[in-house]
């Protein structure tokens, strides 16, 4: 996060670590679930994802609650965030109904 900081100091830079954690554990987790080993692990390595995605969307409302970065900075990222956690969430639910 380069965009104009409102405050800086520790809650700035423990948001960012979560943020930056959440956002990290979204990728990582689609990366093992391309290359799952049976349905139930796809379905828990996306579960994970979507945990994280929905975890991401809340960091990022925390950020704007705390006034720490404008609303309008952090707007962009989060409609995507929210975009990635309706996308993930429809791909769960897809898995899990073709489980059988």
């Amino acid at each position: 996060m380069h965009h104009r900081m409102v405050a800086a100091g520790g809650a700035a830079r423990t948001l960012s670590h979560q943020i930056l954690r959440a956002a990290a554990s979204i990728g990582a987790n689609l990366e093992e679930a391309t290359a799952a080993q049976s349905k139930p692990d796809f379905i828990a390595k996306i579960s994970i994802a979507h945990k994280e995605a929905r975890e991401t969307v809340y960091w990022l409302r925390l950020v704007v609650a705390a006034n720490l970065l404008a609303a309008d900075i952090v707007q962009p990222e989060l409609e995507e965030a929210i975009q990635i956690v309706r996308i993930l969430a429809a791909i769960r639910v897809s898995a899990k109904s073709n489980v059988r």
